[in-house]
Order: C-alpha cells, then sequence, then structure tokens
C-alpha cells in the first residue's frame, strides 16, 4: 500500500472513531431526553432549550471551536517534528481559554436577562461555569487531535454525555422535589417545577463537561512523560516566542470562533424570533411558544442531528490531515483527501435522510413517545428536514476543509451571508404567514444550502478542486431511494403482522440498511480498495465477492 493509501485511512479511520463516539452520545442523548422530559414537562424543556441556544452563542464566540483551532495550529509542527514549538503553543492555548473563557462566563452569568424571558434567567445563569471549563477540556482535546489521535476524544465525549444523562435527569428531579413548596398555587407550581427542572437539566451539562475534562487530563498526565521527552530530544533551533504564539493563537483561533459561531448561530436566532420576538408582535401565548419550541428543538432537530455526528467527525479529522498534506505542498493528496472525504461522508448522510424521512413517525414515536398530536407534528418537521442532513454534512465538512487549506475567513463570510438570509426568510414567513414550525425547518434548509453552495465556490478557487458527482452523490441517493422504499414497505408489512411499531422498526431498518449497501455495490459505487477502506473491509469484501455483488 502506498503512502497516499495509507494517509487517506489514517483519517477516515480517525473520522470513523469519532462519528461512532458521536453517535453513541446522540442515542444516550436521546435515551435520557425522554425521561428528562417527562420530569420536567414541555415547558420545562423549552425553558431549558431556549437558555441553551443562548449558552451555545457564547459558547461558541469563546470556546466551542478551540479543538479544530489548536489541531489546524499544532499538526504543522508536529508534522516537522517541531515538538517543542507544538507543545509551547499548547500552554499558550490554555492561557487563551483561561482568560477568554473566565471573560464569557462573566459576561454570560451577569447579562442573562438580556436573552431570555426573567423566568428563565436562573436556567440561563447555571450555564455560565460550563463555558470556562469547556475552554480547557477543547485545548486538550484539539493537542490530541493534532496527533491524529481521536480516540481520547472519543471516550472523553461518551464519558460526558454519560455523566450528563445522569445528572440532568436525577438534578432536574431532586431540585423539583426538594425545592418546589407544596404551598404554592398550581399554576406557581407548573412554573416553578419547569424551571427548577430546566435548572437541574442545565446542571447536568456542566457536570458532563466537567468529567471530559477530567478524563482529558488523566491522560495528558499518563502521557506527559513521553512527550516531555520528545520535546527534550527536539533538535530544531528555532524557538517560536511566546509573543508570537499568542499573536497566532489569536490570528487563528478567531477566525474559527467567528465561522463556527455564526454557522452554529441560526438555532439562536430562530429560538430569539419564535419564543421573544414574534409573541410579542403578534400577540401570542409565550408559554405555548416555548412548548412548540420544545417540539422542534427537543425532538425534531435532535434526531435530525444524529446523522450529521459522521460529518463532524470527518470534519475534526480534516483539519489536521489537509492541513499537514497542505504543508507538505502535495496538492494532489490533498485533493484525494477531501474527494474519499466528501464521498465517504455522503454515503452515510443521503441515506441517513432517505431513512429519517421514510421512517419519521415510528422513529419519533418510539424514542420521544407522546401523545399522537405531538408525535405527528414532530414528525412532519423532521421529514421537512429530511434534505437538509445532506446539505448540512457538506457544509460542516467543507467549513473544515477551508479552514485546514488556510482560508479560514472565508466560512465566516459565508456563514453570515446564510445566517442573514435564514432570518429574513423565518422572520416574514413567522410574522405573515401561518406555516409557524415548518417555516423554521424551511429556512434551516435554505441556510444549508447556500453554505453548500458559497464554500464550494470557495473551495473551487482555494485549490481548483472540482467536485466528483457520480459515484458521491447520484449513485448514493439511488441507493438511498430504492432503500427507502423498500424499509418503508418492510415496515407497513411487519405492523400489519404484528401490530407494534417498536418490533417493526428494527427488522426494517436493518433491511434497509442490507439493501442501502447491496444496490450500492451493484451500481460499482465503492472500490475494492474503498471497501477495504471500511470497518471490517476486507470481511465485507469477501461477502460481497462471494454474493456476486463484485466481480
Amino acid at each position: 500500500m502506498n503512502e497516499q493509501s495509507k494517509t487517506k485511512d489514517n483519517f477516515l479511520a480517525q473520522a470513523g472513531i469519532l462519528a461512532a463516539a458521536g453517535i453513541i452520545s446522540r442515542i444516550i442523548g436521546l435515551l435520557y431526553r425522554s425521561p428528562l422530559v417527562a420530569v420536567i414537562g414541555e415547558t420545562g424543556y423549552g425553558y431549558y432549550h431556549a437558555a441553551y441556544s443562548f449558552y451555545t452563542i457564547v459558547l461558541l464566540v469563546s470556546s466551542y471551536s478551540i479543538p479544530s483551532a489548536i489541531s489546524k495550529l499544532i499538526a504543522p509542527k508536529l508534522a516537522v517534528r517541531e515538538y517543542r514549538n507544538a507543545h509551547r503553543l499548547f500552554y499558550c492555548a490554555l492561557g487563551y481559554v483561561l482568560v477568554v473563557g473566565f471573560v464569557a462566563s462573566m459576561f454570560l452569568f451577569f447579562t442573562a436577562e438580556w436573552f431570555v424571558e426573567p423566568v428563565a434567567v436562573p436556567v440561563l445563569r447555571t450555564f455560565a461555569p460550563t463555558v470556562f471549563i469547556y475552554g480547557l477540556l477543547g485545548v486538550l482535546r484539539g493537542y490530541f487531535q493534532a496527533h491524529r489521535s481521536m480516540v481520547q476524544t472519543a471516550v472523553s465525549q461518551i464519558l460526558e454525555q454519560i455523566a450528563n444523562a445522569i445528572v440532568s435527569v436525577g438534578g432536574a428531579w431532586l431540585l423539583i422535589q426538594y425545592g418546589v413548596s407544596a404551598t404554592l398555587s398550581e399554576a406557581e407550581r407548573d412554573t416553578k417545577s419547569a424551571v427548577f427542572g430546566a435548572i437541574g437539566s442545565a446542571t447536568g451539562t456542566g457536570a458532563g463537561v466537567l468529567v471530559g475534562l477530567l478524563f482529558m487530563f488523566s491522560v495528558y498526565l499518563f502521557r506527559r512523560k513521553m512527550i516531555l521527552d520528545r520535546v527534550q530530544m527536539d533538535q530544531h533551533e528555532t524557538i517560536d516566542s511566546y509573543k508570537g504564539m499568542i499573536r497566532t493563537i489569536t490570528l487563528i483561533v478567531t477566525p474559527f470562533i467567528l465561522s463556527t459561531a455564526i454557522y452554529n448561530l441560526n438555532g439562536t436566532v430562530v429560538s430569539y424570533l419564535y419564543t421573544k420576538l414574534i409573541p410579542n408582535l403578534r400577540a401570542l401565548n409565550s408559554d405555548q411558544q416555548y412548548t412548540n419550541f420544545g417540539i422542534y428543538g427537543g425532538i425534531s432537530l435532535t434526531i435530525f442531528n444524529i446523522p450529521i455526528a459522521f460529518a463532524t467527525a470527518m470534519a475534526s479529522a480534516m483539519i489536521p490531515s489537509v492541513a499537514q498534506a497542505k504543508a507538505s505542498g502535495d496538492m494532489a493528496l490533498t485533493k484525494s483527501k477531501i474527494s474519499a472525504a466528501i464521498k465517504a461522508t455522503m454515503i452515510i448522510s443521503i441515506p441517513s435522510a432517505v431513512g429519517l424521512f421514510a421512517l419519521a413517525k415510528p422513529i419519533i414515536f418510539i424514542l420521544f413517545p407522546r401523545e399522537d398530536a405531538v408525535v405527528t407534528l414532530a414528525a412532519k418537521l423532521l421529514m421537512v428536514l429530511a434534505l437538509a442532513v445532506v446539505l448540512y454534512a457538506l457544509s460542516t465538512l467543507s467549513n473544515s476543509i477551508l479552514q485546514g487549506l488556510g482560508r479560514v475567513n472565508v466560512p465566516v463570510v459565508n456563514a453570515g451571508i446564510a445566517l442573514a438570509v435564514q432570518s429574513i426568510l423565518s422572520f416574514m414567513l413567522l410574522l405573515y404567514t401561518n406555516i409557524d414550525l415548518y417555516g423554521l425547518a424551511i429556512t434551516n434548509t435554505i441556510y444549508a444550502a447556500i453554505m453548500c453552495v458559497l464554500n464550494q465556490i470557495a473551495l473551487r478557487r482555494a485549490i481548483d478542486y472540482h467536485q466528483e458527482w457520480k459515484t458521491s452523490f447520484i449513485l448514493p441517493a439511488i441507493a438511498a431511494v430504492i432503500m427507502g422504499i423498500s424499509a418503508r414497505g418492510m415496515y407497513d408489512i411487519l405492523l400489519k403482522l404484528i401490530r407494534s411499531p417498536r418490533i417493526a422498526l428494527i427488522p426494517a431498518v436493518i433491511f434497509g440498511v442490507i439493501v442501502y449497501f447491496v444496490v450500492l455495490l451493484m451500481l460499482r459505487t465503492l472500490s475494492e480498495d474503498e471497501i477495504k477502506d471500511l470497518p471490517k473491509g476486507h470481511v465485507l469484501l469477501k461477502i460481497a465477492k462471494k454474493c456476486k455483488l463484485l466481480r
């Protein structure tokens, strides 16, 4: 196997590790979301989600993109074995997040009333310490990702989500049981329970990040001797100054932060429009708006985000990989990495979108058992969002590719344009039409589509990259449509026979996955080398040949 193949295998494998962790984390999130909503109610979850949206803003502009930015900075140093400078960058990054994280935490705590209704202010303030903790966690994750080792990040993500689930549900239950007085009126008790439940859930978010930080710090301590030994053996005479490193971190991290913040700001903007601005303009019931938004954000968007985990993981793996390839001056290798990443992402994302569209209602019914009206609404919203799975996956990946190529300012501009268009359309649809939550789902898709187009144009200008369409998009789409029809047909047949959505769904999903990969192979979408790059690829290749799916 040549060097190019080995390099490709490595980043695809690392992306697979992160993707698996991301999917497991999201599944854990789904499993605890139902009991959480049962404890705190739809209104309580609406308070939590509204506060979480604005916590996310502050997190995005302070710490969220730190892992990607740090891996982008350190990876080129490691590529030329400047271990001393790489470690000095690590220390400077820690100093940077200590200052920025503290300022951001204080800002969130003391300005909470600017962002949410008075009743939700304590919920938002509970998130404030998490911003500070997350910055330190981000630096440690970015440091190991720069070494193209994603296992530590993957494990920390799973531990973070487990702790989040336990503390969120447990903390919410305890606060409601012991913090809400029985002497209050029923209306006051309901409001108090919703707020206290949301505070308990917000505490769980912080507890999860703290557990992730403790794990990553323990890994660093375990490997510290080896890291310092390698620093001591570094023979490079050039030592970058701390002042220069701080300047470099600021110049690189700031565009990363801005692009990530703007890219993810759309959820917060629509949250503000739907729960605060539009109710005031149209004299709508604020509590009902929070409840409706809880259905959209807490159910439909939660499921929507699961398949995007692979694209997010691929994006994290791509940044150091592309940065190192570009630093070596090998444009052919750089384009090969980009092509492999996009194809792998689309092969997962396209069938995921079709599957969510075809089986939206049974999926939601099983994961979020609610009254039929809530399940039906959430399912319809998810069906509208389905196309956005592909668009978000592609735009997330192309953002990181551009950042890895050093075009860190381009995603900032593109995200700003897309956000402006989405915000205007969302406002107009909410104010002048009655499509309500469907307007949010539609504009969410439009936002991702604009990002895809602008990023692809920028990518072509950056390295003259021309996207291959047949095996990356067209053939997977054909296979996915056949899969969706087959899975839905199997589900309907089983449902008639056994009358149980829970029992009918799992065989239907498995059948759909098998159909998809069989059709994918029959259409010659994957080469033998690409199959070998998959987990258990050699086994899959043998099975495919025995079944005469490959020549």
